[in-house]
């Protein structure tokens, strides 16, 4: 039988690798009841776990089929981390997994989080955690768990990443995709009154030089700075195209979740072979800070569509008689959409006019 070695107190800690136990179990405490508040009926027992645990109840659906997906935040945490403001970049996180699921046709029942860190700050990630949970009250998400990892001595002090990975689930055959779109159908697009989260790159490489140009304004006559603009937080979508989903019944074809690959290369994966969708760019409006992004990196139009979603957040596909009653079920949630273009004969391809 083995036996640790008889070691004189006063040797080297794990907290001195880099590693603080303790302030894990503060920042686990912290977050307890927020996690608890995005509770659904279906979830048993609480955090602390090894395992989330979600009932999937009986009887609701006859032929259940499970969407997953996983995601992160990208490079808009480093504007966070440059202003050390988390408060946003939560709901950023929920918006990127539960507005994929939606694509698919699936409510979006749970979500885990992941979290490295070089440093554990407790006080720092119950921000960025209680982000998380408003994002999940807002489509009615249950934060089920997730993990934080301290990497000490690789990661700089100061520096995060978050990912996540959710679950929704859609009943067999009620799925939503290209196979369903067809020549006639109208293109409805939810706006977006900013980058949301994706470009950040190409963005922060054109507008950030130094950490005093995010307390400057975003552009000539805005209203607030450029860091500001930068953390607007993501749209939840997903509760506006599940109330589409509801008016419209089989009205709803596909949704296309317009974030990297911008508007082109995100409408064209709900496309068949058979059809091009045209979009009409003057149809909704594209908000200023993509024009000085244009600006002040002299990028053409046709990057901008390729990379960012320019004013669209999703954009779903419906029957042409159904176009005012998802506009009407999208603005009931709180999200101002608009007949943006319309499905004809083609062969699978993003027209802009």
């Amino acid at each position: 039988m083995s036996r640790l070695l008889e070691q004189p107190a006063g040797g080297l800690t794990y907290e001195q690798s880099g590693v603080s136990i303790d302030a894990g179990d503060e920042f686990v405490a912290r977050i307890k009841d927020v996690v608890a508040s995005t509770a659904r009926p279906e979830v048993l027992g609480g955090i602390g776990g090894f395992g989330g645990l979600f009932h999937l109840a009986s009887g609701r659906y006859r032929d259940p089929v499970i969407v997953s997906s996983a995601d992160g935040v990208g490079t808009k945490l480093e504007v966070a981390r440059q202003l050390n403001r988390y408060e946003t970049v939560g709901i950023d996180l929920v918006a990127m997994l539960v507005d994929d699921l939606v694509c698919a046709g699936a409510e979006p029942l749970f979500l885990l989080d992941y979290v490295a860190v070089g440093r554990l700050d407790p006080q720092r990630l119950s921000v960025l955690v209680s982000g998380i949970a408003e994002g999940c009250r807002q489509c009615g998400t249950a934060l089920l768990g997730g993990e934080t990892a301290e990497h000490g001595g690789v990661m700089r002090p100061d520096d995060l990443d978050v990912a996540g990975f959710a679950v929704g689930v859609v009943e067999r055959g009620h799925e939503l995709g290209a196979h369903r779109v067809r020549k006639g159908d109208a293109l409805v697009g939810l706006h977006s009154p900013g980058l949301r989260s994706n470009g950040y790159s190409l963005a922060r490489h054109v507008l950030v030089s130094s950490v005093e140009d995010l307390a400057r304004p975003a552009y000539e006559g805005a209203t607030r700075t450029l860091g500001e603009e930068l953390l607007v937080p993501s749209v939840i979508y997903a509760p506006a195209v599940m109330a589409i989903a509801a008016a419209l019944g089989a009205g709803l074809h596909a949704a296309a979740h317009i974030t990297g690959g911008g508007i082109v290369g995100n409408v064209a994966r709900v496309l068949p072979s058979s059809c091009d969708a045209v979009i009409h760019m003057d149809s909704f409006e594209t908000p200023e800070i993509f024009y000085e992004i244009q600006r002040r990196g002299r990028v053409s139009a046709l990057e901008m569509v390729r990379v960012f979603n320019c004013g669209l957040g999703m954009v779903v596909v419906v029957d042409a008689d159904d176009v005012d009653d998802a506009i009407d079920a999208a603005s009931a949630a709180g999200v101002v959409a608009t007949l943006v273009g319309h499905a004809r004969p083609g062969t699978g391809q993003v027209v802009l006019t």
